[in-house]
């Protein structure tokens, strides 16, 4: 499928970004929250977005970005490619790639890394494994996955899809759906619900500043909590 849609797929692909970029601000409006209150805003509206176990290699690291997904499997007799796909892709989109939360061999390294930081992409996240840590350290390009390995990845596994919805940690990612990462891990807004879970979570957010103004101002931490009805700020609404 990747091989013989590669630029049929990576059409809709440019399609859906430049589409989104135009006509929104949702990317901005969520790199000013924090995946805490976007995971409180997800509780709310019901939505699972919590993309588990996928944590940052540096908690320095916050991404913001539109997904790009690839959805890879075990090699083939004849071992397919683990990707050049970087080479279409455009500054400010996430590369989310789904290789099964696979400990024993990477599908990222040190030439994507290096390339993805050159052409400003947001970040990368893995449901499994990377490797040459060291240079996304270096280069404070964002990476987010199970854990690291030396191990390569070719002839191990290849790239069964592009552009399809994948699995991250227990959650569905579709293309075009909007991430957020920082120190804390990565959370997904789906892209026909993001509007109501970045008002949800700016409501959060002003309710929990609130709270630490009025603390400030000499209110017991217990009242403020209660003025605001900070224990039901998170609970799924009925």
């Amino acid at each position: 499928m990747y091989s013989d849609k590669r630029f049929y797929l990576f059409g809709i692909f440019r399609q859906i970004t430049s589409d989104t970029n135009r006509m929104d601000t949702n990317t901005e409006r969520a790199s000013r929250l924090d995946t805490a209150t976007l995971s409180d805003a997800l509780d709310k509206c019901g939505i699972r977005g919590q993309c588990l176990g996928i944590q940052p290699r540096d908690h320095s690291f916050r991404m913001t970005g539109r997904a790009f997904t690839l959805k890879y499997g075990p090699a083939d007799v004849k071992p397919g490619t683990v990707g050049d796909y970087i080479d279409e892709l455009e500054e400010g989109t996430v590369c989310v790639l789904d290789n099964q939360g696979r400990m024993d061999a990477t599908v990222w390294g040190d030439i994507l890394t290096w390339l993805a930081h050159k052409k400003g992409l947001a970040g990368t996240v893995i449901d499994g494994v990377c490797r040459d840590v060291s240079l996304c350290l270096e280069l404070g390009y964002p990476i987010y996955s199970r854990g690291y390995i030396m191990r390569t990845g070719k002839d191990r596994v290849q790239v069964d899809a592009a552009n399809i919805p994948v699995n991250i940690g227990t959650c569905r990612v579709c293309p075009g759906d909007l991430l957020r990462g920082d120190a804390d891990g990565v959370v997904v807004l789906p892209k026909d619900s993001e509007g109501q879970v970045l008002t949800t979570a700016e409501s959060i957010q002003e309710a929990e500043d609130k709270i630490r103004e009025m603390i400030a101002q000499g209110m017991s931490l217990s009242e403020a909590r209660e003025k605001m009805q900070y224990h039901r700020l998170q609970t799924k609404e009925e």
